[in-house]
């Protein structure tokens, strides 16, 4: 059984549940929908190449949303393009998970104030889960992104009751005190747009 081998009782038996089974098996195979929309998606790109690599973390770029697990929403969205970002989120099969990457698509960056066109938040129009902050957010803060996407999954519940209706997803914003980013210091969490109550990480 290689590194479990010897690590538990002569047999190699773990006890476990299925919900922690099934998280476990999605919290590291999560596919991701390959599109980009501004200059996040240059951060984007790097974050899947040699250097940082996100494979390694089990995730696989899609081109198409039928077989994702995960949207990355980097960049700039428009009015004209929400709705566009709206069916290739209902396109994706559940589970499903998004991550706001990017001041734009937190709060609509620089250009909420001035601009008509830009919409002020993508969590107008699509859930989200974690934000990534930052204009544009470096490689390392999405990776922590990531890493609190799987904390996300790592406590649903798969199995549930008859009558008890599934726990309600809060979603997390990523935040390096360190850096002065726009949009984030300026605004309190409901500026992110978000639409339900927020738990704050601090990214240590």
């Amino acid at each position: 059984m290689g590194v479990l081998e010897h690590k538990f009782s002569d047999e190699n038996v773990i006890c476990t549940n299925v919900d922690t089974l099934l998280n476990l098996g999605k919290e590291h195979s999560i596919w991701y929908l390959l599109f980009a929309t501004a200059c996040c998606g240059i951060e984007l790109m790097q974050w899947g190449a040699s250097k940082y690599d996100s494979d390694r973390f089990g995730m696989i770029p899609r081109a198409t949303p039928r077989q994702a697990d995960l949207m990355i929403v980097a960049g700039t969205i428009t009015l004209k393009m929400a709705s566009r970002v709206r069916r290739l989120y209902e396109q994706m099969p559940e589970p499903k998970w998004v991550i706001s990457m990017g001041s734009c698509a937190n709060a609509g960056g620089p250009f909420c104030k001035y601009s008509y066109s830009v919409l002020k938040g993508i969590d107008k129009y699509v859930p989200v889960d974690v934000y990534v902050p930052g204009c544009p957010p470096r490689p390392e803060a999405l990776i922590e992104g990531v890493f609190k996407l799987r904390e996300v999954i790592r406590e649903e519940r798969v199995l549930v009751k008859a009558g008890k209706p599934l726990p309600k997803r809060a979603p997390i914003v990523v935040e390096d005190p360190s850096q002065q980013i726009f949009g984030v210091h300026a605004h309190s969490p409901a500026g992110l747009g978000a639409s339900r109550p927020v738990d704050t990480v601090g990214a240590k």
